[in-house]
């Protein structure tokens, strides 16, 4: 029972954003807490890397994605 109500406090504020970081992007919450690092390369890079590497624009959306979490899984009002 105390499991369920560290788990029911625990939140992470929206709205989510998407902040670009070397390498990568990064979602933070609405407290600026760090949620996710989903890094990508530049296509120069890319090539000497590996073809299953992430893309920085293919790292951003997935990341902005992500961002939209919140609004996505909010319950519908009726």
């Amino acid at each position: 029972m105390q499991r369920q109500v560290e788990l029911m406090t625990r939140r992470v504020p929206a709205p989510w954003a998407v902040k670009e970081i070397p390498g990568g992007d990064c979602v933070v919450d609405a407290e600026g807490k760090r949620l996710a690092y989903v890094y990508g390369l530049d296509e120069k890079e890319l090539a000497a890397a590996g073809h299953e590497r992430l893309t920085k624009d293919e790292s951003r959306r997935i990341a902005s994605n992500i961002a939209k979490l919140p609004v996505l899984l909010r319950p519908e009002t009726i």
